[in-house]
């Protein structure tokens, strides 16, 4: 399965958006400063996924919501609950 994944970071209530195939391991990686775009802004706590048997269609839609506003805006609207 691949995976995409809304992050909160609890230092700044900022989003991040990303993909993987190990939802866990990459958590983890982002948790523990091993990735350079989010190493500043931990820890994250996982707020929403979504999971598909395409890494191709994961990585599409990763792409949908980082660069279209309106992607995010609407799933921001749609699970406003989760994200707090």
């Amino acid at each position: 399965m691949y995976y995409v994944y809304v992050l909160k970071s609890l230092k700044d209530e900022k989003l991040y958006v990303g993909s993987t195939n190990d939802l866990k391991r990459r958590l983890s990686e982002h948790n523990n400063g091993l990735n350079r775009s989010t190493k500043a802004r931990r820890p994250f706590q996982v707020r929403y996924y979504e999971a598909y048997t395409s890494e191709y269609d994961a990585r599409k839609r990763e792409y949908s919501l980082k660069k279209d506003g309106k992607a995010l805006g609407q799933l921001k609207v749609r699970i406003s609950e989760s994200i707090l």
